[in-house]
């Protein structure tokens, strides 16, 4: 459905100021949702509990996250963008002071799940105004904006949240987010459009009910796999839900006069490569920084700090390459961008199958920083391309389709790469190097790059052109 603005812009071009807040919110969300790993012991010992027992939090957060954003879209269309967005913004922000001062588990996993829905109707909300703003020859750099967030958080959480608990105390990890949640609203209200559409329909809750325990059933089973020890049953039994749930509301989108999640974008080409590949792309290259600093710490024997500066190299290569990334898009096109970030994507991998602590520093260096520039050319990509062809009237249903595969793609980077690791673990001798089951498992996830590979071949050579003109 169409939104329309009761405010006037001036001129069809995407607002940078706009952009740049949501990119903001996004980099807030991801970080949140990494970072409190790296502080778990020192939570853990102040609030009494086992450090395993703070990924209840993790959970709660990566549950509500993934079941909120389907509802974000059809929110912002009976509310309001400005005021879905602001409220958003508000909640995560009160919601991260009381996980701040929480005295005990209990309500730190309420304070998180109150975070989840925040940063559930905050990113998909922001995202959908940007892009509604912006002409089609804007895409590639309204994208730049908004992609930089999941470029970089995910490398900087464990380091950031290294330094808040050495040198501060864990609270800070989410009392940071306080003065950026305030100037975030603050700036939202000034810059963030009122739109909404003219007619809304019922919302979808039999959808939302399917959608909901899918997507939860499926974060907490695949977050099972990482215990120690794992429970297989339970694990299977919440997998088993979530295969089923999913059948039933993929059933029930098809034949929904509103259904929750729109499939119908699914049918443009562009936007079915860049939800496709993109997904599984997503979850690939989301396990590296995850499995890197384990390989280091646990595989190598490194100290975390050691592990630490050798990780930020990956974060080097991303931030340098942006500003060329969408220059390389408009000279090459999309296909071949693909092409080659897939590829190199593989062979970064395969090559951090051969690390070992005998590898010189210079040599590792190398390898970690052209992940990071490959990293960052191939999330530019496809999250440009998946929208280059969604007409307007569209854009909140893929919008809000996009968010959720993106989010569980991106959810199930960690588990796929746990599990990938525990299976190689399991089948190599006793007597293997400690660093054996993480070159198996980077060897593995280089295999799994093959197929964004073999969907960028068959994509035709003109694809997301219109993007590409200026």
């Amino acid at each position: 459905m169409a939104l329309r603005s009761t405010t006037t812009t001036g001129n069809s071009s995407f607002s940078r100021a706009l952009a740049l807040l949501v990119a903001g919110t996004y980099f807030m969300e991801i970080l949140d949702g990494t970072i409190i790993a790296t502080a778990a012991p020192g939570i853990a010992a102040d609030l009494q509990v086992r450090p395993v027992d703070i990924n209840l939090a993790m959970t709660a957060y990566l549950i509500t996250l993934a079941v909120g954003i389907p509802i974000s879209g059809w929110l912002a269309e009976r509310f309001g963008a400005r005021r879905v967005f602001t409220a958003a913004i508000a909640l995560f922000t009160l919601a991260s002071l009381l996980c701040a001062f929480s005295p005990n588990l209990a309500v730190l996993c309420v304070a998180r799940t109150l975070q989840g829905l925040g940063g559930a109707m905050m990113v998909p909300v922001g995202r959908l105004v940007v892009l509604r703003d912006a002409d089609r020859k804007e895409f590639l750099d309204a994208i730049a904006y908004l992609t930089w967030p999941a470029l970089i958080a995910p490398v900087l959480a464990p380091v950031l949240g290294g330094l808040f608990v050495t040198y501060a105390s864990w609270h800070w990890i989410f009392l940071i987010n306080v003065p950026l949640g305030i100037v975030a609203f603050i700036v939202a209200l000034r810059v963030v459009p009122d739109i909404r559409a003219r007619k809304v329909p019922p919302p979808d809750w039999t959808g939302f009910a399917l959608c909901g325990t899918a997507l939860a059933a499926l974060v907490v089973g695949m977050e099972l796999v990482g215990s120690a020890p794992t429970p297989w049953t339970a694990v299977v039994l919440w997998l088993l839900l979530a295969a089923v749930a999913s059948a039933a509301a993929l059933w029930w989108f098809k034949r929904a006069l509103h259904p929750l999640l729109d499939l119908r974008a699914l049918r443009i080409p562009t936007f079915l490569v860049g939800n496709a590949g993109g997904a599984l792309y997503r979850l690939v290259i989301n396990a590296v920084p995850f499995l890197l600093p384990l390989m280091f710490m646990v595989g190598f024997g490194w100290s975390a700090f050691h592990a630490g500066i050798m990780t930020m190299f990956v974060f080097a290569g991303n931030v340098l390459i942006k500003p060329a990334t969408s220059p390389m898009i408009r000279r090459l096109g999309f296909r071949t961008v693909l092409l080659l970030s897939n590829i190199g994507g593989a062979v970064v991998l395969a090559a951090c199958a051969f690390l070992t602590p005998a590898t010189p520093a210079v040599v590792m260096a190398v390898v970690l920083f052209a992940s990071g520039v490959l990293r960052s050319i191939g999330f530019s990509a496809y999250n440009t391309l998946q929208f280059v062809d969604v007409p307007k009237a569209r854009m909140v249903g893929a919008n809000t389709l996009s968010s959720t595969i993106s989010q569980a793609a991106t959810g199930l980077g960690v588990a796929v790469g746990a599990l990938i690791l525990r299976a190689a673990e399991g089948l190599l001798p006793a007597e293997a190097a400690p660093q054996s089951g993480y070159q198996w498992t980077f060897g593995v996830l280089a295999a799994l790059m093959l197929y964004p590979v073999i969907e960028a071949a068959l994509m035709h050579r003109a694809a997301g052109d219109e993007a590409r003109a200026r």
